[in-house]
């Protein structure tokens, strides 16, 4: 077996490749984790842990994959915002672009009241937020509980859509698996969102609205039209 492929092993049997291994140091060095728990959620993109603050808290610790990361095929979701505008295509630079896009569109869902992960601390690969759980586990996402969903959850992630729209923001993949459930829907997966600049802004976002409807309409007797709620939303 080659070394390039017996690091793409590792990584992908969730071990730290070196570069994220450094990131991961200069979080626990800043006293920010004390140690990383356990995996949460592993993903062809990112694996998120639970770790443990100094004091004892949780919070949520992800890391982008960067050699096996497939990022590079998302570029529509960078090239165009104002943010962003002079990522390289090196590999490493359009993950740690990606990590530090999910950290600015978590600011903004935190200053407009959305219920998301707050933003904690950014470097390269490495995104730690706080924790969405109970009794040390996370809340599950919507594909695992949609027998136990309501009406009003729907309509409490369409609230929070629109409070991200009025704030400049369109999450960009939202779907049943980006979305926890709690005592109340939290969304979650941020690294696609794109601000109203963006040439696809609004692409996204009837997207964002027709695949949750239509998730929805499986479990919920909903009576309601994407294209009308498409319109509140853009039109206030």
């Amino acid at each position: 077996m080659s070394e390039e492929k017996r690091e793409r092993w590792k990584i992908e049997n969730n071990v730290f490749d070196r570069r994220s291994l450094l990131a991961l140091v200069k979080v626990l060095k800043k006293g920010i984790i004390d140690h990383v728990d356990f995996p949460v959620s592993t993903g062809k993109e990112a694996n998120v842990y639970r770790a443990t603050t100094p004091d004892g808290a949780f919070v949520v610790v992800k890391i982008y994959k960067i050699e096996t990361s497939s990022f590079i095929h998302r570029m529509e979701y960078i090239e165009g915002d104002p943010r962003f505008p002079l990522v390289k295509k090196k590999l490493s630079d359009v993950v740690y672009a990606f990590t530090k896009k999910e950290f600015k569109n978590l600011a903004i869902a935190e200053k407009a009241h959305v219920r998301a992960p707050l933003p904690i601390y950014q470097v390269k690969n490495v995104l730690v937020m706080s924790f969405l759980g109970r009794d040390g586990l996370s809340y599950p996402p919507l594909y695992k509980v949609g027998k136990e969903l309501e009406e009003a959850d729907f309509f409490s992630i369409v609230d929070d859509v629109k409070k991200l729209y009025r704030a400049g923001l369109v999450h960009g993949d939202l779907s049943e698996f980006n979305i926890l459930l709690g005592e109340k829907p939290y969304l979650i997966d941020f690294a696609q969102g794109v601000v109203l600049e963006h040439p696809k802004a609004h692409v996204f976002l009837r997207r964002d609205l027709e695949h949750i409807t239509q998730f929805f309409k499986k479990y919920v007797a909903l009576d309601v039209d994407t294209d009308e709620l498409y319109k509140e939303i853009t039109e206030g």
